[in-house]
């Protein structure tokens, strides 16, 4: 927002120094984003926060100025000659909604003659980026940049029955506005109507009607105080945004009305001629914007700010700024807010206008000078509290993922239900679906990580990533049995993983990720956490027939706490993805028992078993556990097999064995007795099955 130098010291004395002023306004929240000489004048850009309608003009921002440098702030001049003839003779006034237009000010200029403004109006309003358009409507802008309240001059020969009615807009009814347009209203919109049909948008845009143009003889001029909420229908609805709807959104003055417009009548009289006719149209209902109070206490704002304030200097800031104080007490004061300055009212205190102290502690920093206080955390006694297991579970999992080479995402809560019922959940329930969901992609709450990690994964594969490796603990949504009663629903937290792709150099060794490599992730997690997992063939939707499963915890039967297997539709490289329930990984206990390795050499064993493709590695692996000698320290999975050699709808399954002793070397023919004995064992269970 523009200021002019030339403009801001007609109120106010200014430092010499434009940048040392632009410095200073910065410091105390009015950010000066740019200081730029402009034809002997100097242009301020000061980016002026919502909350400070009453700064959005010249003198509000010379009144600020005024308190910075302790400086009086010089008065408007409003006094005008008028005519004999009363101005109830000429016009009237209603306000058939005075919650919506809580105040209507009117003046009445007779015989003025619309032309060209004199120099020094053109070179006020040229100076802040606006044009010249002609005499009377040059002086509404100037009033408005001047004081902040928004005008609009009524050529009054067209406004039927002399009449101002401000009234809700009727069904059907249309409004050509000064900018060219036919408007449809509707009856949430405020207009300013004649006698017979709607002239103007109420704070937002006049109508073309009744302009004033080079035929002018009698204006009407208009100075209100809209509703903000009334403004912004009217505005949105229609998308218009000007400067009189930009002030009246946020909150105008309703107190400024009457000396605005005897401001702007002054000056029409004097720069377009004519009469003032004596008196003012000025419909008020001031119990509609009754006084704000509230209370200042300098020992809180001290403890607030970090930083203390001293009481002649919150007096006098508060004053300047034009507040009214009562002392209530020592460093106690009893504040009226001025009609200019906008709060919200604080609701702990029902049936007063009672504003937030807080609002009244900036009032007083901004003048202290942001800068001057300590940028320091606030302390809090007492020590820290310990993390809670499942904060210690989650960061645990966390950090054991990356250093196996995922990389951690983060995902919107909401899914389209299409991607929902796609992939399984944990949970046989329906989802949750929002009330006023952003789109329907957007419009169920997930009970899966899987689909936004596989959408992820391939959003990668498309743009060229090598190998995805990526994994997510979040929480999902289930409905509760006391859900429709109000209830928030359950939302456990799970991790899910996905993987796919080579991972290594080009020139080196490459490997490509399968689904092994995703349960070797898996089991880890488990084992970091001492615990082990089991898996069960499933039939899963979203999954490849014949690769999905089951997990479930070996200490515990009963629920799943988990799935993997390989994604069933694929656009490049196959995709392998797991998910489990965080509570799932909690181990039984903190205590775990360890056992040292044998510090004799051992003697590693392989075995090919030509099984059924259908029997899962989980059978064979509890088999070898039932029979294992002590000299068996350990085994795995070593390579699973397809191809030439092997019969139809079998797999060779590679499993390698290590046995040890802890108190002597084993030889080879101890080793052979207790392989033989395993593998007759293996190969009668599950080398003859379909």
């Amino acid at each position: 927002m523009l200021f002019s130098r030339d403009w801001l010291a007609e109120a106010v004395d200014l430092p010499a120094d434009p940048n040392a002023l632009a410095e200073r306004l910065t410091l105390s929240g009015f950010a000066v984003e740019h200081v730029e000489e402009k034809e002997g004048d100097v242009a301020f850009d000061i980016d002026v926060t919502t909350n400070r309608p009453d700064c959005m003009n010249h003198r509000g921002l010379a009144r600020e100025i005024a308190a910075l440098y302790d400086l009086p702030l010089r008065p408007l001049a409003t006094a005008l000659p008028e005519g004999e003839e009363k101005v109830e003779a000429a016009a009237a006034v209603e306000v058939a909604d005075p919650e919506a237009c809580p105040r209507y000010a009117a003046r009445v200029i007779r015989g003025v003659r619309v032309g060209e403004s004199p120099a020094w109006l053109k070179r006020r309003l040229a100076s802040i980026g606006l044009r010249s358009i002609n005499n009377v409507v040059d002086v509404t802008n100037f009033v408005l940049w001047e004081t902040g309240q928004p005008l609009h001059a009524f050529d009054l020969a067209t406004l039927a029955g002399g009449r101002i009615v401000v009234r809700r807009a009727r069904a059907e009814e249309r409004l050509t506005t000064l900018d060219g347009q036919e408007r449809a209203l509707d009856p949430e919109m405020l207009v300013i109507a004649d006698a017979d049909k709607p002239v103007a948008l109420g704070g937002v845009m006049g109508g073309l009607d009744s302009e004033v143009t080079a035929a002018t003889v009698d204006v009407l001029l208009e100075s209100a105080h809209f509703d903000r909420r009334a403004v912004r229908v009217a505005a949105k609805r229609l998308g218009l945004h000007t400067d009189a709807s930009h002030r009246f959104e946020r909150g105008a003055d309703p107190g400024g009305c009457r000396e605005a417009a005897d401001r702007a009548a002054g000056l029409i009289a004097e720069l377009a001629g004519g009469t003032v006719l004596a008196g003012a149209l000025d419909v008020a209902h001031p119990q509609l914007y009754a006084p704000r109070h509230g209370r200042l206490d300098l020992a809180r704002l001290a403890a607030f700010a970090g930083a203390p304030v001293a009481a002649a200097d919150a007096e006098r800031w508060l004053v300047a700024l034009g507040f009214a104080l009562s002392p209530e007490g020592p460093g106690v004061y009893r504040v009226s807010v001025p009609s200019w300055r906008h709060y919200d009212f604080d609701p702990r205190t029902p049936g007063r206008a009672e504003v937030y102290e807080a609002d009244l502690f900036e009032e007083v920093l901004h003048c202290f000078g942001l800068d001057r206080i300590p940028s320091a955390l606030p302390a809090i006694a007492g020590a820290d509290g310990p993390k809670t297991p499942a904060q210690r579970l989650r960061t645990r999992v966390k950090r054991h993922l990356a250093a196996c080479g995922f990389a951690e995402a983060v995902h919107y809560a909401f899914l389209d239900p299409a991607a929902d019922a796609a992939w399984p959940s944990l949970r046989d329930v329906a989802p949750l679906r929002l009330a006023n969901p952003l789109s329907e992609l957007y419009s169920v709450l997930r009970r899966s990580l899987v689909p936004n990690l596989v959408a992820s994964a391939r959003f990668n594969q498309r743009r060229g990533a090598a190998a995805v490796r990526l994994f997510e603990v979040a929480t999902v949504f289930f409905a509760g049995s006391g859900t429709d009663s109000g209830e928030l629903p359950e939302q456990p937290e799970h991790v899910a993983l996905v993987a796919g792709g080579r991972v290594g150099q080009p020139w080196d060794h490459q490997v490509e990720l399968d689904l092994f490599d995703l349960q070797g992730a898996v089991d880890s997690l488990a084992a970091d956490a001492g615990l082990r997992l089991t898996a069960r063939a499933a039939d899963l939707p979203g999954f490849l027939p014949g690769s999905a499963a089951l997990l479930f915890r070996v200490d515990r039967g009963g629920e799943a706490i988990g799935f993997f297997g390989q994604v069933a539709e694929e656009e490049g490289y196959p995709l392998y993805v797991a998910e489990l329930a965080l509570a799932g990984l909690a181990a039984g206990g903190s205590n775990r028992a360890v056992t040292l390795p044998s510090r004799l050499p051992g003697i590693s064993v392989d075995f090919t078993l030509t099984h059924a493709l259908s029997t899962p590695w989980a059978e064979i692996e509890a088999a070898i556990s039932a029979l294992a000698p002590p000299e068996l320290v350990a085994f795995g999975l070593k390579d699973r097999y397809r191809g030439a050699g092997v019969p139809e709808g079998a797999v060779n399954t590679t499993i390698h064995f290590h046995y040890n002793a802890a108190e002597r070397s084993l030889t080879q023919d101890e080793v052979n007795g207790h392989q033989a004995g395993l593998t007759g064992e293996l190969l009668r269970r599950f080398a003859g099955q379909d």
